[in-house]
């Protein structure tokens, strides 16, 4: 066949296609006239997973798995806007890490709400002003992030899903490398940085601001100067990618959290986060810990912070796989609670599978 015979089927197909998506998007306003009158959430998260396991169980190729997952999931983000449009708070400015999971997961359609703390994140969802929120909880080089943990002890909202997201910082300017006189961007920015920044004779040069996208402003503005942030930093603020990738940790990941005010139903592959306080006594901790692995219970991340209360009393973060629903996560909660002055169950969701 010639190109223009292929390219007239590819037209066609296309056409089918918009009818196609159409005709779902009728569906899904029917669905969020229901939703609307019992009250049912318009994102949940345990349905994404499953309409995204029936779209790769389908998959027969030649297109890759994660390529109909990222399509789907901008028709969901699109079908949100249909439903009702939801309003995601994520810690700022625009083009901040936060901002780059919180569109990686929630599309283009919805509405976002930069907001300066982490804190503030969680305000948001528990007076309403949200619908969600997205928060960083640990990075894979410097590990638990303490205003999310401390947030989540302190507050009733609920993790309703996670992500795990590839951080690559990228050096953003309106000059030439050799031409840079000053590099902004975060403390924590520049540690991940640190091998990259020595060999190019930049690491004396570096200025700490709030937050990459302060740095990608200021870059944009006073000649000279220069930001490390995310690609999406750079679209938003008119900046260069002069180096890409420039982090030591090339597999640097950050797990975020979506939170909530109503928690997630099973799906099978779940997860289940919990915050305590111990009893102040020989062997505590170690209690706690044997009564979640009586019942088959699997921990995958644990970490520790001051009460703020009492001086060396600590509060716990476990997460355990599964969901609370299950009997023997029930059950190993409650033989823990026993050892504990206070334990919060924080939220079930299902467990992240891919880096994004």
């Amino acid at each position: 066949m010639t190109l223009e015979e292929l390219r007239k089927q590819i037209d066609e197909v296309d056409r089918e296609l918009v009818a196609l998506l159409n005709r779902r998007a009728e569906i899904v306003v029917e669905v969020g006239k229901l939703k609307n009158v019992d009250g049912t959430p318009i994102y949940s998260p345990d349905r994404e997973k499953a309409v995204f396991e029936k779209i790769k169980a389908s998959n027969r190729g030649p297109l890759p798995d994660k390529t109909l997952v990222a399509i789907y999931r901008e028709l969901m983000s699109g079908s949100f806007a249909l439903e009702k449009p939801l309003r995601i708070a994520y810690l700022g400015p625009q083009g901040s890490f936060s901002h780059l999971a919180a569109t990686g997961k929630f599309g283009q359609s919805v509405e976002y709400e930069p907001v300066a703390q982490i804190r503030s994140v969680f305000d948001e969802v528990s007076r309403e002003h949200a619908d969600f929120g997205v928060v960083p909880i640990e990075n894979s080089v410097g590990g638990g992030v303490i205003d999310t943990l401390d947030a989540l002890f302190e507050t009733d909202v609920q993790i309703c899903a996670e992500i795990n997201r590839a951080i690559h910082h990228n050096l953003l300017a309106l000059c030439p490398l050799e031409r840079v006189e000053r590099v902004y961007s975060k403390p924590e920015v520049f540690a991940q940085c640190g091998r990259w920044l020595s060999e190019t004779n930049l690491v004396g040069k570096t200025i700490p601001v709030a937050s990459t996208s302060t740095a990608a402003e200021m870059a944009r503005k006073e000649e000279g100067s220069a930001a490390i942030g995310s690609t999406l930093a750079a679209e938003l603020y008119g900046l260069k990618i002069v180096c890409d990738n420039i982090e030591d940790v090339s597999h640097n990941v950050t797990r975020f959290f979506v939170i909530g005010r109503k928690p997630a139903g099973r799906t099978g592959d779940d997860k289940t986060s919990i915050a305590f306080t111990t009893r102040d006594e020989p062997g505590a901790l170690v209690n706690v810990l044997l009564a979640l692995r009586e019942p088959g219970v699997n921990m995958s991340f644990i970490e520790s912070r001051p009460s703020k209360k009492r001086n060396w009393e600590y509060y716990f973060f476990v997460d355990v796989k599964g969901h609370q629903d299950e009997p023997h996560v029930q059950e190993a909660i409650e033989q823990a609670r026993k050892h504990c002055l206070r334990l919060n169950v924080l939220g079930s969701y299902p467990r992240a599978t891919e880096v994004i």
